[in-house]
């Protein structure tokens, strides 16, 4: 865990990485770990209405002109309870430019026999409703040398089209496409960077997005309440810069939103005054 956004630096599970991630003394490089709250992925031009009001966020996307994966990933955030196997951390995220709610933010690491289990919260301290959605980035390792070399398996029926901006323009099964994954399979050199719905849930409830080394006895699972999440996002990690692309382990994003969803609605949440959000994830290694 960091102190700066929150997120998940590293994760280590019998003398192996568990996560692509990165340095204790480096910055987060293409959002590895990082918690997006209080919107994940884009919104189209930073502008968005909410209960009749318009609001106009900082550009933190410029080179497409969005405003990216919410407003804590650079925001300094707290110790609020330790014991031997769990970890939370906390931050209260005030008005801003285009923001204007408070809302307490948190996030426990809990490691159990199972694996690591990821519990964010997000509590409305204001006096509004609020809009919120949550998504997370870590990028999993199963030990590849290039993510070509990784079995994926991803139990969705439908994807997100999106246009040159990454953003929505409607919904495609993967039906007979290069982007069907419910039956595991070798990635090769498909590139993604692909927003994923209609997920299957397993009988406890969860989706779990699979990777393993088709080389070794390596594996990893990540998985997800399938209500509380019912998107995610995959990413190869092509347009990284060209000396991490296509090495630097794969993003499995679970999303309780599409992107630009506090213009579409598309799975946004709304928090009333004292209402809190909370959703479990976690990471199964093998």
């Amino acid at each position: 865990m960091v102190e700066v956004g929150g997120g998940l630096r590293t994760y280590d599970f019998r003398g192996r990485h568990v996560l692509a991630g990165y340095p204790p003394d480096a910055r987060s490089s293409a959002g590895r770990g990082q918690l997006l709250m209080p919107w994940p992925n884009r919104i189209r031009g930073g502008r968005y209405t909410f209960a009749g009001r318009g609001h106009t966020l900082a550009l933190t996307e410029p080179d497409r002109g969005n405003a990216v994966h919410g407003l804590v990933r650079w925001a300094i955030w707290s110790v609020l309870a330790q014991a031997e196997d769990t970890v939370t951390l906390g931050c209260r995220l005030r008005p801003q430019q285009g923001w204007e709610w408070s809302l307490d933010l948190s996030v426990s690491y809990s490691l159990t026999a199972a694996g690591l289990i990821v519990t964010p919260r997000a509590l409305n301290v204001g006096t509004g409703a609020a809009p919120f959605g949550f998504g997370a980035h870590p990028y999993l390792s199963v030990g590849e040398d290039r993510v070509d070399e990784v079995e994926l398996g991803i139990p969705a029926a439908s994807l997100l089209e999106v246009d040159d901006r990454l953003l929505p323009t409607g919904l495609a099964a993967v039906d007979g496409s290069d982007y069907d994954f419910r039956e595991p399979r070798v990635l090769g050199t498909l590139a993604l960077d692909t927003t994923f719905t209609d997920v299957d849930a397993d009988a406890d409830g969860r989706w779990r997005v699979t990777l393993a080394h088709p080389h070794s006895s390596r594996t990893v699972t990540v998985w997800a309440d399938a209500r509380a999440y019912p998107w995610l996002q995959v990413f190869t990690g092509d347009s990284l810069p060209m000396a991490a692309r296509r090495s630097s382990g794969i993003a499995v994003e679970p999303m309780t939103c599409p992107p630009d969803a506090f213009n579409s609605g598309d799975g946004l949440l709304v928090l009333e005054p004292g209402q809190e959000f909370a959703a479990p994830w976690g990471i199964t290694p093998g």
